[in-house]
């Protein structure tokens, strides 16, 4: 994968690329191969679902290549990706197919072609590399290595373009076997001199190489070898000692040989001294976000060696440039080939002046002093020093909206909605600190909250919304009130709890067609100013934000309601018999209207004791009621003295009368607990699964008839069957044993193995050991029961 992303990358001109792999868990798309960009940076991107609205998720689902020029075509077919890299780029994407079957992606990054689409050429070739990949995952799948990804990229440093050769340390490699022969020049640098013998490896060679300079090395040596003719490419490594070394490639004709030439570049002494004599930092940085180089004004600014920051990642070298804060610039500079400007702090009382200029294998930094002070207010969009951001971050303000309004449509509770605020709104402008309050009857309550310490949100808990408190106050006049200091803010409003005695907050009202309906808290934990674009930004992200919950209100109103509805049609106690026992379970399903139209019931008769399970259509109020009209029929055509056969197909007919809109399907077993004899009767309902009393479980097969309310004259066959003393059946809805992206046989055969497995423990312990994988599913689209029925060995 990491040699066919540097091919595909190197044939389309691109800076960086990438492979997802589809993964262990259903739906779920995991980075594989990251090159030519920093991990750290991307790791917001590193998980996809296939549903999701991006690019990479849309290739894999309908295996059609996507190729968007720039940022405009990207905007208007996925606002989502724009939304969260608001950055002029280009973009190319192909499925990886192994034989028909769709299993990743391969994706390249290039700069952007304004207004010109991606030609014919670059498609070709960008195709023909992904179709190379997916023949070799198809090998490798037939020699037993499953075509799927778990954990973190695999992070790989793209070769640089052929070049003269520049000779120091000298080494063979055949990368087939792996032999290598290295000069005493080569072992130093590498840092492998010898004690009892020699390297005889590349991977003794390279030991104490940094493993992405590794993989980018055997990336090279098998690109190398596989081109037909004469070859020359370069890498830069990262010595032991910090140093930079530059490795130079090189292959004739058919040889399977390569030799390898090997440079100290520390050492060169003309740009130390043409740069040494500009009178600001400068430093580059690779595309991976390590540090090739520093001058010595840098050192001096920065106050550290260039010893102590090449060969080191930025986060690593200079962790206060390297916050969230300044993440939208930094992917700007690597996204875009437009220079990028920004104020960073370096110390409590110092900020610099930052300008990134990006180019195709690396960025060069320039930083100097911008004369700001602790005492300024302006935060990062202030006037002193160079122009706040770049074309970029100015586009990144606008965007912000977009994603969060994307976001929050697909968020249905409040709790969901707050979410979605911590993930996106937080991190886009920096915050640490965030409290929802939703407003009942003109008193806020706390919905939510994040980064505050324990218990200190309680002191305000029910406040009014005439209290002197500046959330209260922003809700009740309706204007957001943002302070650039917690001086500031204790100046306002003297006497006002304060979790901390530095940083800056921001209160912004939560009102949805002019109605009141909580307030927001932004916190930051150092003072910052809000530059007049930052507080329209944040005002129109709050009228979003508002809007959803008013939405989310509605929907947990109508939620509850069909929870109680449910709640009170389902049987709260079950019938007591002395030869049977027997357990129901009910879960709600975690997405959607949470609750549906599955049910149960256990209903003692003259001739037996029924037991029934059934699943109507749908979610909702609507769902709950037709469930509870069709229990209720069940339950007297039952107590009439009808059989089983009969019983269904009345019910059958009953909800075809009714017209609800609406389907259901159902299993219906009359069991005699003296005799164990047992006939049962299937509507489309998935199949019972019986487990003896020696610990077989097995599914039945029981003949059955169309789904309930479809067709007037349906029929509904009985099939005869017995159960032993210590028999166990097992009823249950879809919802138990269906997975996205997996077929129904596997969750069945799955259940029937649980099943097999809960010997001698009581019947309670069995329902709440099969139901327990479903229990913990976060996702959980639909809703799940289940009944067991156990006859026992000895009547209790």
């Amino acid at each position: 994968m990491a040699r066919a992303t540097a091919r595909a990358v190197d044939a389309v001109g691109g800076y960086a690329g990438g492979v997802y792999l589809r993964s262990g868990t259903p739906g779920l798309l995991l980075m594989a191969v990251l090159a030519g960009l920093p991990g750290r940076l991307m790791r917001p991107w590193c998980r996809l679902h296939v549903n999701r609205p991006f690019p990479v998720a849309e290739v894999y689902r309908s295996g059609r290549p996507v190729y968007l020029g720039d940022a405009e075509v990207a905007m208007r077919r996925f606002p989502q990706l724009m939304a969260g890299l608001p950055f002029p780029f280009a973009s190319l994407y192909v499925p990886v197919r192994s034989g028909a079957t769709t299993v990743g992606v391969l994706l390249v990054l290039r700069h952007a072609t304004r207004g010109r689409p991606v030609a014919a050429t670059d498609r070709r070739r960008l195709e023909d590399a992904a179709e190379q990949l997916g023949a070799e995952l198809t090998e490798l799948e037939r020699d037993g290595t499953p075509i799927r990804w778990e954990g973190e990229p695999l992070a790989v440093r793209l070769p640089a373009g052929p070049a003269r050769p520049v000779r120091v340390g000298h080494f063979t490699w055949d990368p087939g076997s792996g032999d290598v022969t290295a000069d005493d020049g080569t072992r130093v640098m590498f840092g492998t001199e010898p004690v009892n013998r020699p390297p005889r490896t590349m991977d003794e060679l390279t030991a104490r190489l940094p493993p992405e300079d590794v993989a980018g090395l055997w990336t090279l040596g098998s690109m190398v070898a596989r081109h037909e003719g004469p070859r020359v490419r370069r890498l830069r490594l990262c010595g032991p000692d910090g140093r930079a070394l530059l490795l130079e490639l090189s292959g004739r004709g058919s040889s399977r040989e390569l030799t390898g030439v090997l440079l100290d570049t520390g050492g060169d002494p003309v740009v130390p001294e043409a740069t040494d004599r500009l009178p600001r930092g400068v430093f580059t940085l690779d595309r991976t976000g390590r540090v090739t180089y520093v001058n010595r004004p840098a050192e001096e600014l920065l106050g550290l060696t260039r010893a102590e920051l090449s060969g080191r990642t930025l986060a690593e070298a200079l962790p206060w440039l390297a916050k969230p804060a300044y993440g939208d610039q930094i992917r700007a500079a690597l996204f875009s080939d437009d220079p990028v400007y920004f104020l960073a702090r370096h110390r409590a009382s110092e900020w610099l002046s930052v300008a990134m200029f990006p180019g195709h294998d690396g960025i060069t930094v320039t930083v100097s002093p911008s004369g700001r002070h602790t005492d300024a207010t302006e935060g990062a969009g202030g006037k002193r020093g160079l122009p706040p951001g770049s074309p970029a971050d100015r586009a990144a303000v606008l965007y912000r909206p977009v994603a969060l309004a994307i976001a929050l449509t697909e968020a249905m509770t409040a709790r969901q909605v707050s979410a979605v605020v911590t993930d996106e709104l937080l991190p886009a402008f920096g915050g640490r600190q965030l409290a929802i309050y939703l407003q009942h009857e003109r008193h806020l309550h706390l919905a939510w909250e994040t980064g505050f310490p324990r218990g200190f949100l309680d002191r305000f808990e029910g406040i009014g919304l005439d209290a002197e408190a500046p959330g209260a106050e922003a809700l009740a006049t309706g204007r957001p009130l943002f302070f650039e200091s917690m001086e500031k803010l204790a100046e306002a409003y003297p006497g006002t709890p304060r979790d901390t005695d530095v940083g800056a907050r921001a209160f912004l009202p939560l009102i949805a067609s002019g109605r009141p309906v909580g307030s927001c808290i932004l916190g930051f934990d150092q003072p910052r100013g809000f530059s007049p674009e930052e507080r329209t930004g944040l005002t129109a992200l709050a009228g979003l934000v508002a809007q959803a919950l008013q939405r989310a209100q509605r929907y947990d109103s109508e939620a509850a309601l069909a929870r109680g509805l449910q709640d009170a049609l389902l049987p709260h106690r079950l019938p007591t018999v002395a030869q049977v026992e027997t357990v129901g379970r009910y879960l709600p399903g975690t997405l959607g209207m949470d609750v549906g139209g599955d049910w149960y019931d256990v209903i003692e008769t003259g001739s037996g004791l029924a037991l029934i399970i059934g699943d109507v259509q749908g979610h909702g109020v609507a769902a709950a009621a037709t469930m509870g009209q069709l229990r209720s029929a069940v339950r007297a055509f039952t107590l009439g003295g009808h059989d089983p056969q009969e019983i269904v197909g009345a019910t059958n007919r009953l909800l075809i009368d009714l017209d609800p809109g609406q389907f259901a399907s159902c299993c219906y077993v009359l069991l005699d607990p003296v005799s164990g004899r047992t006939q049962a009767v299937r509507a489309g309902h998935p199949q019972p699964v019986l487990r003896h009393a020696d610990g077989r479980a097995e599914v039945l097969e029981l003949p059955g008839g169309v789904v309930l309310g479809v067709d007037p004259q349906a029929s509904y066959p009985v099939t005869e069957l017995s159960l032993a003393p210590g028999d166990m059946l097992a009823l249950f809805t879809d919802g138990l044993v269906e997975q996205a992206g997996e077929d129904i046989d596997e969750g069945i055969e799955r259940l029937r193995t649980a099943l097999a497995g809960v010997g001698g423990v009581p019947l309670a312990e069995a329902a709440d050991r099969v139901i327990a994988q479903a229990g913990q599913d976060e996702n959980r689209p639909d809703d799940v029961a289940l009944l067991l029925a156990a006859r026992l060995a000895r009547p209790c």
